[in-house]
């Protein structure tokens, strides 16, 4: 499975062709806000959360417009600036979660839709998953989402976020929790910092 960089060096026009199809999805009345939601019914409200591999803000700024505090990190300048421009109310920052710590710490949430997982190189997933753990504050949770095939399997998945520290909480096997079993083609997994599981 290529990574995004090249699948954007390969293609200069991918960033853009990928935030034109969402946007098309949503003109033509389609669902594109399930995870959010999902992220929404999680949190407290007004939580401090982090969209981790935020492509377009699509999940990011319906959180922002539901009252949360939201900040977006991507490797892709093209998604961010669409972002941007389409929820400027939000907090939008060009970063490597591969590669960089994340800009701030004691996210209540974490999530990553868009198959983000599945985009990284294998090189990259452990210090991805370090970053955004070191990025929640204990109790908080990260919520992420990646299709089979993408060449990384599920079971090396949980085992490698169980290495760096993460409680595996759940698995499900879509962003409206339906079951996860063994010829699941999807997983969702809630994954928690240990610690203080409530806010006081």
């Amino acid at each position: 499975m290529p990574t995004w960089k090249e699948l954007t060096t390969a293609n200069p026009a991918h960033s853009h062709n990928y935030a034109r199809r969402w946007k098309l999805m949503q003109v033509q009345g389609k669902d594109i806000n399930g995870e959010a939601r999902l992220i929404d019914a999680m949190a407290e409200r007004e939580s401090h959360i982090l969209d981790a591999g935020c492509g377009t803000g699509r999940v990011g700024g319906e959180l922002v417009r539901r009252g949360h505090d939201v900040l977006g990190v991507d490797v892709d300048p093209v998604l961010i600036e669409h972002a941007e421009h389409d929820f400027p109310e939000g907090r939008w920052v060009v970063g490597d979660l591969s590669a960089e710590e994340i800009p701030e710490t004691g996210f209540d949430l974490a999530v990553s839709a868009g198959n983000v997982m599945g985009f990284l190189a294998p090189e990259g997933r452990e210090p991805a998953l370090r970053h955004i753990f070191e990025a929640l504050r204990p109790g908080g949770r990260l919520v992420t989402g990646f299709g089979a095939g993408r060449g990384w399997e599920f079971a090396d998945f949980i085992a490698q976020a169980e290495q760096v520290g993460y409680r595996v909480d759940n698995q499900f096997s879509s962003w409206d929790l339906k079951p996860f079993g063994p010829n699941s083609a999807f997983l969702v997994a809630v994954l928690t910092r240990p610690g203080a599981d409530l806010i006081q």
